[in-house]
C-alpha cells in the first residue's frame, strides 16, 4: 500500500470517527436541552422567571374599550382565584371555565400595558409563543384552528382592564397563572415606586 493510500485510509477513519463523535455530542446536546426546558418549566411552575428578557416581535390582539362596554366574565365559573403580591396585595381575580379564563385586574390598581415586563415577558415570551406553538400545529394538521389559543387584552388607553384567553390545557394553565400572577406583581412593584 502507498504512503498516499494509508494517510487516506487514516483520514477516512478519522472522519467516521468524527462523524460519530458529532451525532453523540448532538445527541447529548438534545438530552441537556430538554433537561433544561424541563427545569424552567419546574422554575416556572414555582413562580421563578430568569430575569434576562429578550426582545421578540408578536402578533397580539388588544381592544381598546370603554370600562362600561368591557365583557364581564360569565357568572358561573368552574374556579376563581385571587392573584396576590407575596406580600398578600391583592392583584387581580382569574376566573377560570372551561373554555377561558378571565383576569381581571383589581379595581385599585393601575397597570400601563407599557409598564414592563407586561409586553415583553407576558406578551412576547408567554402569550406569543402559545400562540405559535398551536398555529404551527394548525399548520402541520395537528390541531384544528378554532382550537388555536388566543389571548386578547381588553384596555382602556393605556390601562389594562382584563385579559381574555382561550384554548389552554391544564399544563398551560398552570403556566399561565405562575406567569401572569409574576408579571403583575413587578408591575405592581414598578408602580409603589
Amino acid at each position: 500500500m502507498s504512503l498516499d493510500a494509508e494517510k487516506i485510509k487514516k483520514l477516512v477513519a478519522f472522519k467516521t470517527k468524527l462523524e460519530k463523535r458529532v451525532e453523540e455530542l448532538e445527541s447529548e446536546l438534545d438530552e441537556q436541552t430538554l433537561m433544561l426546558e424541563t427545569i424552567n418549566s419546574i422554575l416556572l411552575e414555582k413562580g421563578f422567571k430568569r430575569a434576562e428578557i429578550t426582545k421578540t416581535p408578536a402578533a397580539t390582539e388588544i381592544s381598546t374599550v370603554k370600562k362600561e362596554e368591557m365583557v364581564q366574565p360569565p357568572l358561573q365559573h368552574e374556579d376563581a382565584n385571587q392573584l396576590k403580591t407575596v406580600t398578600g396585595e391583592p392583584l387581580a381575580n382569574m376566573h377560570i371555565n372551561h373554555d377561558s379564563l378571565h383576569v381581571v385586574i383589581a379595581e385599585d390598581k393601575h397597570f400601563n400595558i407599557n409598564t414592563p415586563p407586561f409586553t415583553q415577558f407576558l406578551i412576547e415570551r408567554v402569550l406569543a409563543k402559545m400562540q405559535e406553538k398551536d398555529s404551527e400545529l394548525a399548520r402541520n394538521g395537528q390541531l384544528t384552528p378554532d382550537k388555536i389559543f388566543s389571548y386578547n387584552i381588553l384596555q382602556e388607553n393605556d390601562k389594562i382592564h382584563e385579559l381574555v384567553i382561550k384554548n389552554f390545557d391544564t399544563n398551560r394553565l398552570r403556566e399561565l397563572e405562575s406567569s401572569i400572577r409574576w408579571t403583575l406583581e413587578k408591575m405592581y412593584e414598578k408602580t409603589k415606586d
